[in-house]
């Protein structure tokens, strides 16, 4: 309901010792929707949605470190943290560090 834009799946995970390199995913595909209009509009912004693991880390800085430069276009990677009705008790500690560094004022 929050998302108007497009989705773009890259069908995996970076993780080099299972043999899944850049290649093996949609990557260069991406570059080619965000080097083309998408239904006539200029690419703004990629929100990166990559699990919080080790994995999706190592994907989500791969794909930053390939967009970051390109004109016009804002790189941004949806919150992690503490889901709603969680425990702060059993919350681990990379857990509590995202939901800090994510927090909001309250208005």
């Amino acid at each position: 309901r929050e998302f108007r834009g497009r989705y773009h799946v890259l069908g995996g995970a970076l993780d080099p010792l299972s043999g899944i390199g850049p290649d093996q995913l949609r990557i260069r595909e991406l570059l080619n929707r965000i080097g083309e209009r998408v239904d006539g509009i200029d690419v703004a912004e990629v929100i990166i949605a990559t699990d919080p693991n080790t994995e999706g880390e190592a994907t989500a800085t791969y794909l930053m470190r390939m967009l970051r430069d390109i004109p016009g276009l804002t790189v941004t990677r949806i919150a992690s943290g503490l889901p709603m009705g969680g425990d702060l008790e059993f919350a681990d500690e990379l857990t509590l560090g995202r939901a800090l560094v994510g927090r909001r004022a309250m208005a």
